[in-house]
């Protein structure tokens, strides 16, 4: 393998409803997502006489119709025995209550993920918070795209079917079997606040989730609810840790995208990739701008209203990262809105 490049493990993927066996005791499913990233790879590990569901879908009837074709085909008929969500994000939770409702079993998942997932979908149907208008404000939304943030505040519940009451936690260094082969946490934080990837030694292979993807990095973003947060020194530093814990060869499970060997090299290339941005938005900051005026700066496509949000959310992660070094400055106006800029004193501001 070229030290420049990952090394797809299989040509073939699962269609929706088949499972594929790539491991011993590892099956591979895909599930139809209804977004431009169409799809979600879920793994079912066998686990005695049942099964362990590793991440689930969006709450849909297209998921449910996926999954009682594979409830009869790929599980054989067999329950499964524990839910298993790496993250909090739709595609990842949103059939865990359902299914644990369906099989009468527990949900393991790591606190903030469960914590921070049932409060965004006690979200739904409540009125934007005025935290969240001023946040996008200071951001630099217009009207119009204030308003649209308004109307689609509480999307995340109608995705996510409600979790149980009770949850069985995983933390990061945990152990334990599943099946024949024992798995150990590996928590990743950054573009989640927990997430968990699953690692087992004896198979040489990693369940990933979004923490590491063989095409596209995973979107790391500040939301109103913590505005000051700065995910992406904790993502770099994720994606360092992981590095420095697992075998160069391991086989990684994705997310999305196909499964891959070359795990430094693709954690060395997002990690460059980001500092490739640091650089060109510091560059950039010459002049005062908001934060959506440096889309130029981190993106190569258009950002648009389907993608606002989470452009806007990843380009303040950047800039947040630039002022904890005091590469920047930022400043707030009158009108709420503000303004970073690697120069202080007076100068002509984006627009």
């Amino acid at each position: 393998m070229s030290k420049n490049a990952i090394e797809y493990a299989f040509t073939d993927t699962p269609g929706a409803g088949t499972s594929m066996e790539i491991s011993d005791g590892v099956h591979w499913l895909r599930m139809p997502l209804p977004f431009s990233l169409d799809h979600i790879n879920l793994w079912l590990l066998e686990d005695g006489d049942g099964w362990v569901i590793v991440d689930t879908g969006v709450m849909s009837e297209k998921s449910k119709e996926v999954w009682r074709s594979v409830f009869a085909g790929p599980m054989r008929g067999a329950p499964a025995n524990h839910i298993v969500v790496t993250h909090l994000h739709p595609d990842h939770s949103g059939c865990a209550g359902w299914l644990s409702k369906h099989f009468g079993v527990d949900l393991w998942m790591p606190r903030e993920e469960y914590l921070l997932c049932r409060l965004l979908v006690a979200d739904t149907g409540k009125p934007a918070p005025k935290e969240g208008v001023r946040f996008y404000k200071a951001a630099g939304f217009a009207d119009d795209q204030l308003h649209r943030y308004q109307e689609i505040f509480g999307f995340f519940g109608r995705l996510v079917a409600p979790l149980p009451e009770a949850y069985k936690r995983l933390y990061d260094g945990l152990t334990g079997p599943i099946g024949n082969h024992e798995w150990e946490v590996i928590v990743g934080r950054g573009h989640s606040p927990e997430h968990a990837c699953l690692y087992s030694e004896s198979l040489e292979l990693l369940i990933a989730g979004d923490q590491l993807l063989p095409t596209i990095s995973a979107n790391v973003s500040v939301y109103p609810t913590e505005p000051d947060a700065n995910p992406l020194r904790e993502w770099i530093a994720s994606l360092n840790s992981m590095k420095a814990r697992l075998p160069d060869d391991v086989l990684v499970l994705p997310a999305h995208g196909r499964p891959f060997r070359g795990a430094h090299e693709r954690l060395d290339a997002l990690v460059a990739d980001h500092m490739r941005k640091l650089d060109a938005l510091l560059d950039y900051l010459d002049r005062p701008c908001r934060a959506v005026d440096v889309f130029p700066a981190l993106y190569r496509v258009p950002i648009s209203g389907d993608n606002l949000i989470m452009a806007t959310g990843e380009a303040i992660a950047h800039l947040h990262y630039l002022l904890a070094d005091d590469a920047i400055t930022a400043e707030t106006g009158d009108d709420g809105v503000v303004w970073y800029s690697r120069d202080q004193g007076p100068s002509t501001r984006c627009r």
